[in-house]
């Protein structure tokens, strides 16, 4: 007690130090008072010198998902001080690679403070030398993904924390291509983030840059529509929610353009609300985040519901089930990824499919049949964006990339349009989003994937889980053989390294399972397939009992092996 309690002591001192050089260069009064507060109470409160050498134990770090973290001040937090520096230092990269002079286009969504961070990051790449352009208002991030491409941009910046919960922030690069920073850029711009000398050193222009006007809106929503053939089928009643985000106005105009009935929106989740104060989560895969979503259709009585999270570069999708309880079930992320390739290859689609390791194997089994190349990625749009050939690209946490000459990443707003027309076209023919998946397992096998994930307090609890797995590898799982069991952190020919495992099972089904620690959230991951023969509809029902007691059982035995 007496070893761990002079531990704490020499840890608060050291935090203490760093805390008032922090607060003598902090640009920001608000986090200074908020420092100050806290500094003055570390010295007589336990919780606050705890708090205070967590938020001075290291640096935010700067990877291949930008920064993100929960606001406040301190070095691992989100905050002027942390952004003001990582503008910094992306400006610097970007002037050693040959772009001085080159436009940066700065995004944002309506979380606190995203607006203040736009602004810091503008005025820092506008003093660096290059030029800034501010997207007029908070707007999806596949405005600006759009944007950095239709302007011929440099780099973009996409100020936002996408799903997590409102505490948090984030800080999202993309390069000239309009894609997301994948490496050695990553790393690049983290070294010349951590050159960064005194924040008082750090230029940062009064004015110079550009706030775009609405054209650039219309111009990403008239790409939009496109994805949506003019002779479709548009009768189709549709209930969304933004979940408290910035979806709103752009995916109800973009419906209105398309041609589609104005979706009815949900009242209570329309408008920003950076407290997202009914739900728990801002996430429409969580549970209870669509309750409000269901509660409206029950009572509008709509064709399709559809969801996207607060910064829109996902879509979520909901269908009548009266098998459900409460009569609407939300589709898997890989049902809604076959259903928009199963349409794409209705309509000619021509070049490659690309999804991530963790998604669904039915994808290939599509592209095959149809004659297409299929490329499995890393986890993240910022890979499959860069699959030569792209055609269409989609990963299962509800992100997909329908238009790839428009947005290389993933966009709620034409996923959402893209499922409309095929919902629609289903209705016309007097069919269903849910009959077409039984027709695709039919032709394919029943693919029925799930999810174990489990969020910690410690971040060592995930290495644990992950060092387990490594030392103490399983050979079997729900009574199926474990055939091969690779670990990602190697690499191959296909994927650079990753952390990760990917196990194949086969016995009386075939089964894949890929653990990972998350990338965005403080979760263990862990992806689950199993493939279920079909030999026609009327054995559907069974088929669906054994993969579902094939998962459970899954979800078990793989719990027990990793000891989570």
């Amino acid at each position: 007690m007496a070893t761990g309690g002079t531990v704490a002591a020499e840890d608060s001192s050291s935090a203490a130090e760093q805390a008032r050089r922090w607060l003598a260069e902090d640009p920001d009064p608000q986090t200074r008072q908020e420092l100050a507060d806290l500094l003055e109470r570390a010295g007589s409160e336990q919780a606050a010198g705890e708090e205070l050498a967590a938020r001075f134990a290291g640096t935010l770090q700067f990877g291949t998902a930008g920064l993100r973290g929960e606001l406040g001040a301190g070095p691992m937090r989100m905050n002027r001080a942390v952004v003001i520096r990582a503008a910094a230092g992306l400006a610097a990269y970007l002037r050693a690679e040959g772009h001085d002079g080159g436009l940066v286009v700065i995004g944002y969504d309506a979380r606190y403070r995203s607006e203040d961070f736009a602004r810091d990051t503008a005025a820092v790449v506008r003093a660096a030398g290059l030029r800034a352009a501010l997207l007029p208002r908070p707007l999806p991030t596949p405005v600006l993904a759009y944007a950095v491409r239709h302007l011929g941009g440099v780099a973009g910046v996409m100020v936002t924390a996408s799903h997590n919960p409102p505490q948090d922030n984030g800080y999202k690069v993309y390069l000239g291509t309009g894609s997301q920073i994948v490496p050695p850029a990553d790393v690049d711009i983290a070294a010349q983030i951590a050159a960064v000398g005194s924040l008082a050193d750090v230029p940062r222009a009064e004015s110079g840059w550009e706030v775009l006007g609405e054209d650039v809106v219309d111009a990403y929503l008239d790409r939009a529509v496109s994805v949506v053939a003019q002779d479709a089928p548009r009768d189709l009643k549709v209930v969304h929610t933004a979940l408290h985000g910035v979806g709103t106005a752009t995916l109800v105009e973009a419906f209105t353009r398309a041609g589609f009935p104005a979706p009815l929106t949900v009242a209570e989740q329309a408008e920003p609300d950076p407290d997202f104060p009914t739900v728990a989560f801002p996430n429409p895969e969580e549970p209870g985040a669509m309750d409000l979503a269901f509660a409206a259709a029950r009572r509008e009585q709509p064709d399709l519901v559809v969801a996207n999270d607060p910064d829109a570069d996902r879509c979520a999708v909901a269908v009548p089930d009266a098998s459900a309880e409460g009569g609407w079930r939300m589709l898997h992320g890989d049902e809604v990824g076959a259903l928009l390739a199963s349409h794409l290859v209705s309509r000619g689609a021509t070049g490659t499919f690309a999804e991530s390791i963790v998604s669904s194997s039915l994808l290939g089994r599509i592209a095959a049949a149809a004659g297409l190349a299929h490329e499995e990625t890393l986890t993240g749009f910022k890979w499959i964006a860069r699959v030569d050939g792209l055609a269409y690209g989609y990963e299962e946490a509800l992100g997909y990339c329908v238009d790839p000459e428009g947005v290389r990443d993933k966009d709620g707003v034409t996923a959402a349009l893209l499922i409309a027309e095929l919902a629609a076209a289903r209705k016309a023919a007097g069919g269903t989003l849910t009959g077409l998946l039984d027709e695709l397992a039919v032709a394919h096998g029943l693919h029925s994937t799930g999810q174990l994930s489990v969020r910690v307090s410690d971040l060592s609890l995930i290495a644990d889980a992950m060092g387990r797995l490594r030392g103490n590898p399983p050979t079997e799982l729900a009574g199926l053989t474990v055939e091969s069991a690779e670990d990602l952190t190697l690499g191959s020919d296909k994927l650079p390294p990753t952390d990760g495992l990917r196990y194949r099972l086969g016995g009386e089904l075939t089964a894949r399972v890929i653990v990972r620690p998350s990338g965005t959230e403080p979760k263990l991951k862990c992806y689950l397939e199993v493939v279920v023969p079909v030999a026609d509809a009327a054995a559907l029902p069974a088929a669906r009992q054994r993969a579902d007691a094939a998962l459970d059982r899954l979800r078990t035995d793989l719990a027990a092996a990793a000891g989570i």
